[in-house]
């Protein structure tokens, strides 16, 4: 170690307070890089396992391949793992209490088959031969059917055909049972009979959707006694999960002449594996968030380190003036870099583990409790990760001492004497505005003269503050746009359990009303009476152009299908309030008047999620709702929109080139006795405690309900949203962290840093009173200065996230002022309690001492 080496230890062992600060600001910095790297590589791990016990663990499905493209497949050099199956079809499951589940749905795996797939077995074991079965539970406790382990079934298995639409046909699992008026309009179509031993029970799988037709069952497929004429699917794992797969299979199926495959685009997205408008989001996003990221680094171990020269000025003019050259002295800032690196960097990675492992803990009990998720967050740590962190934290450190590092080999004796090198002092650079002294006062004056005196400290702290406000909108932006794409993603659900009537007679009366709403766990409900069928015709220019080329259109009108809802009274009371609106003005027959929800999404030809207004519709104007008769004749009904929302009472979402007016039932009354044929259908709409058990309990009372369950869905929505949202807001915390340490170590050093100026100050008369309003008004001058910085800057950032979502999303631009005026609050709270908290130290000084500091 030489001895430029060995004096920069001395002065961080003599300075241990800048140190120190310097020390736990890149900690910070390293912490946030290893919280955010943790983070995003537990949460895909976390996902890829919650992806896969909802949709098994595989990577591509090849269908219907025959005995030669089963060994292709199996002996490709690509494939990990072998799966093959077999969809079996339907049988009708005799004695079934459950009129909306008359079938078994019957599938066959083979052995790894029943290891990759989420198959959770409750009794007995699984098939192992062709002639065994094994059945869901909800068998016995939902249908009503007992069957013991050993019993045989023999079945008629086929597939399902809609009878009263012969070209309904392509009828799956996941569609529901056609019927009319309540009873089933389907029939098994291509019935073979098998027969099966029952040796087993399993739970209900959880990509079993409640509306299914069929209880699952699962059987055994032999691929070696496949036959010559007879296909089956094969489903792999892949070595290597890389943009390759995609590729790799189309490249397959060419060369064997296999008809389809499919990839499990849920799964292999959180393996980084995408492709088209999400893979430019997400590399988009990753890149402006990194950048984002490193920039609140540099700023604050810069800072840190040019403050640190600046204090150093006399010690490197010291050196320079016994021959220390201009590279001994460059390189005496990057040792020091160094020195701080080698301390904060390991103490950094441990204090983000740490961090997000805690967090962790906290978010595991909410999501269990709050969601029911069968996963937990778990830290995941990868070499990969360690070193990504190290690298980044390296590169931000050395970039961050090279600015400080240039200033100090250019530290001559003389200027390091004469203390010149922060302080440049001409009329032009420090003449202010007569009008400052004239409405503030002279301590505005000197305050900004102050400013204008120190220049390199005020960009510094100005800086920072840019920094602060810019990290702190980008991300507040960031996390609004996720949140938009996601609810916008998912289907928007916001019930858990829809119940209808079949029958002539399609209401819920009182009775039954009273009877399901008192259910046990029922914690919410509406009752909404709903048209459908009903259109209006609009005028081009009121279409999204995107949306036109959906739509039926005649000589310049476009037909847009809208769905009528009348709430009840108290309901829509409440509603009407929410929006904004009179009620009373939705119960006038004379003049009858809508809500309009004018917003509708729908997914483009390349995959797009867009949002756009329907019929850009406006409080006041007269809608001409048309309803077409058995006769095809045409029946016209006017109607006031009393206003225009985006708001959906539970019940009603957002539907595909349609949208929906919310009327009173008097209202909709009339709108049916005037539309000849017209109907209007009854929806009950739940949220429970316990869905599944409220949705047998429906069952149960045979009242000729049918019963759609769509919990999973929804909780699949809000789990993603929620843990998205840990992800973004444990980010902003960080965030935040970072900007007010480094705020609060630049103006509280800068200011240590004057303690003689303020000395002088005071030894010519300078009140108390009068100090605090220099500081006052510096602090108002160091907000003003960042807001007129940081708000356009940032302004441009939102604009760069918003276009990545473009890549995979289209809706409006919308900036959260509520974030913006929290801002401008916090830079005026941040900048005055920190001039606050260094200015009492500084009055503290005995002034003597003060004016014989050396340094500035």
């Amino acid at each position: 170690m030489n001895i430029i080496h060995k004096l920069t230890l001395r002065h961080l062992m003599k300075n241990k307070k800048q140190t120190l600060v310097t020390v736990i600001g890149v900690i910070i910095s390293v912490a946030m890089v290893t919280a955010v790297i943790t983070l995003g590589s537990s949460y895909l791990v976390l996902m890829q396992k919650q992806t896969i016990e909802y949709t098994g663990e595989w990577h591509v499905i090849y269908k219907d391949v025959n005995k030669d493209q089963l060994e292709a497949i199996k002996q490709d050099a690509a494939t990990k793992q072998f799966i093959t199956s077999k969809e079996r079809g339907f049988a009708l499951l005799p004695g079934s209490q459950n009129a909306n589940k008359p079938y078994l749905y019957i599938k066959a795996f083979n052995a790894q088959g029943f290891t990759n797939f989420p198959i959770a077995l409750s009794q007995g074991r699984l098939p192992q031969q062709a002639n065994e079965i094994v059945l869901s539970e909800a068998v016995a406790t939902n249908a009503k059917v007992a069957y013991q382990i050993g019993d045989r079934l023999t079945l008629d298995v086929g597939q399902r055909s809609n009878s009263a639409d012969p070209s309904d046909t392509e009828l799956y699992q996941n569609d529901p049972l056609r019927n009319n008026n309540g009873a089933s309009t389907e029939t098994l179509i291509h019935t073979t009979t098998e027969t099966y031993t029952v040796v087993g029970y399993i739970k209900r799988p959880a990509w079993e959707q409640t509306w299914a037709p069929g209880y699952t069952a699962f059987t055994y497929v032999d691929d070696n006694m496949l036959g010559t004429n007879k296909t089956i699917d094969a489903s792999v794992v892949v070595k290597k999960v890389d943009s390759t797969v995609f590729d790799h299979a189309n490249d397959l199926s060419n060369k064997n002449n296999i008809s389809s495959f499919k990839t499990n685009d849920s799964l292999l997205r959180y393996y980084g594996v995408m492709g088209g408008g999400l893979s430019k989001t997400y590399s988009s996003l990753f890149l402006i968030v990194v950048l984002v990221i490193v920039i609140g680094s540099i700023s604050l171990i810069y800072n840190a380190f040019a403050i640190s020269v600046s204090e150093r000025s006399r010690y490197l003019g010291m050196l320079s003036s016994v021959g220390a050259t201009r590279r001994q002295k460059r390189n005496s800032v990057f040792f020091e870099g160094a020195v701080i690196g080698v301390i904060s960097i390991p103490l950094g990675l441990i204090c983000g583990m740490i961090g997000i492992g805690i967090t962790f803990r906290f978010i595991n009990s909410i999501l269990e409790d709050a969601l029911d998720v069968t996963q937990k967050l778990t830290l995941v740590v990868t070499p990969l990760s360690l070193l990504t962190t190290c690298v980044v934290s390296i590169v931000t450190i050395f970039v961050s001492t090279y600015l400080p590092a240039q200033k100090a080999s250019k530290i001559s004796a003389i200027d390091a004497i004469r203390q010149t090198m922060d302080i440049k002092l001409t009329g032009k650079t420090v003449k202010t505005s007569k009008l400052i002294q004239l409405v503030f006062g002279i301590e505005a004056e000197f305050g900004l003269k102050n400013l204008k005196r120190n220049k390199r400290r005020y960009y510094a702290t100005v800086f920072s503050l840019v920094i602060s406000i810019v990290l702190f909108l980008s991300v507040s932006f960031f996390t609004s746009n996720l949140q938009r794409s996601l609810d916008l993603s998912q289907k928007g659900y916001n019930y858990d359990v829809g119940v209808h009537k079949g029958g002539e007679e399609s209401t819920i009366d009182e009775r039954l009303l009273t009877s399901i709403v008192s259910l046990e766990g029922i914690t919410e409900y509406n009752l909404i009476k709903q048209s459908f069928g009903i259109f209006t015709w609009v005028k081009e220019g009121a279409i999204p152009k995107s949306v036109q080329t959906y739509l039926p259109h005649n000589n310049g009108l476009y037909k847009y299908y809208i769905g009528v809802n009348a709430l009840s009274e108290e309901k829509l009371k409440d509603y009407a309030k929410k929006v904004g609106i009179d009620y009373t003005k939705l119960t006038n027959l004379d003049r009858p008047a809508a809500i309009l929800i004018d917003v509708m999404t729908y997914k483009d030809e390349k995959g797009k999620f867009i949002e756009t207004k329907g019929i850009n519709g406006r409080a006041g104007e007269m809608l001409d709702l048309v309803s077409t008769d058995l006769n095809e004749k045409e029946t016209i009904n006017k109607l006031e929109v009393a206003a225009v929302t985006d708001q959906f009472p539970m019940g009603i979402i957002q539907s595909t080139f349609q949208v929906n007016l919310v009327v009173s039932e008097p209202v909709l009354d009339q709108l049916m006795k005037r539309s000849k044929d017209a109907k209007a259908y009854s929806g009950l709409y739940l949220n429970s405690k316990d869905p599944l058990k409220t949705q047998q309990d429906i069952e149960e009372m045979k009242n000729n309900l049918s019963v759609m369950n769509l919990f999973q869905d929804r909780r699949r929505s809000e789990q993603k949203i929620l843990l998205l949202s840990v992800f973004v807001y444990g980010f902003v915390a960080l965030i935040t962290a970072v900007s007010m340490a480094n705020i609060l170590n630049t103006i509280t050093t800068s200011i240590a840093l004057r303690k003689r100026e303020f000395a002088m100050l005071r030894s010519v008369g300078m009140t108390p009173k009068s100090f605090n309003k220099m500081m006052n008004y510096e602090s108002i001058f160091y907000g003003i200065k960042a807001l007129a910085y940081g708000l356009p800057i940032s302004g441009v950032i939102m604009v760069l996230i918003y276009q990545s979502f473009m890549h995979s999303f289209s809706y409006g631009f919308i900036v959260s002022w509520t974030s913006i005026l929290y801002v401008i609050a916090a830079v005026f709270v941040i900048v005055s309690l920190s001039m606050l908290y260094a200015s009492a130290k500084v009055k503290k000084a005995n002034i003597i001492d003060a004016l014989k500091q050396e340094n500035l």
